[in-house]
């Protein structure tokens, strides 16, 4: 079991889902480079972590969840004299609505738990060739499966949980809500909406997949289910 440390920051001004990336990029930039967590860059490129500092639409308006550091870090954009930002070329006087901060156990139960999730970049060049190969939708829910497995091992090590050697991780995908093309950095992606059970608690609005820290892969918990 590890528990983990989650502040959710929901901000007044609402923004279009286009302007996420920019909501990131203004933030970064206000906070500057003193801190990696913001914008994950370094001198010799991008760090390829688990973001800790993630940027997302929740209910409409801005939105930053930090994960573990990032509840530490986030006090160098609560320091600025002004949180103005400038996303594509609108002005938004950033003002906090809400601010929750919660403390979560992840393990890895002997009860399966529901959720949604959203926008979620499942794919990479070799799972997509691979996906569209197959017109078997159960071969194609099992490769959707794997995949997001795959991801929450990546969300344990980003947060240095060590899964015990006798505990699997168990996905069921129930329900595939929709599957689109969105834009990310000047490349179209496919992106799906997908009902899941898993055995593990996954805390609320995090990201999971590709470009989490850009609003993808946003996890909503539905409800608490028994038995598998």
């Amino acid at each position: 079991m590890k528990k983990i440390r989650i502040l959710e920051i929901n901000f007044s001004p609402e923004i279009r889902g286009n302007q996420i990336s920019a909501f990131r990029g203004s933030v970064a930039d206000k906070v500057g480079d003193n801190s990696v967590l913001f914008h994950n860059h370094t001198q010799e490129g991008f760090i390829h972590n688990y973001p800790y500092i993630q940027y997302k639409r929740i209910q409409k308006r801005a939105s930053i969840i930090c994960v573990e550091q990032g509840v530490d870090e986030i006090y160098k954009l609560f320091n600025q004299p002004n949180w103005n930002l400038n996303l594509n070329g609108e002005e938004f006087e950033m003002k906090i609505e809400k601010l929750n901060v919660n403390s979560f156990n992840l393990n890895v139960w002997d009860k399966f738990f529901s959720y949604r999730i959203f926008n979620w970049m499942a794919l990479n060049q070799e799972n997509h060739k691979k996906f569209r190969s197959t017109d078997s939708l159960t071969e194609r829910v099992q490769i959707l499966e794997n995949i997001l497995a795959a991801n929450i091992l990546s969300f344990a090590k980003g947060v240095d949980w060590i899964l015990e050697e006798d505990k699997k991780i168990e996905i069921k995908i129930t329900n595939i809500l929709g599957e689109k093309l969105s834009k990310y950095k000047n490349l179209p992606h496919v992106t799906f909406d997908v009902e899941f059970k898993t055995n593990v608690f996954i805390p609320q609005h995090i990201g999971l997949g590709k470009a989490v820290s850009h609003g993808y892969g946003v996890v909503y918990v539905a409800k608490q289910m028994s038995g598998s």
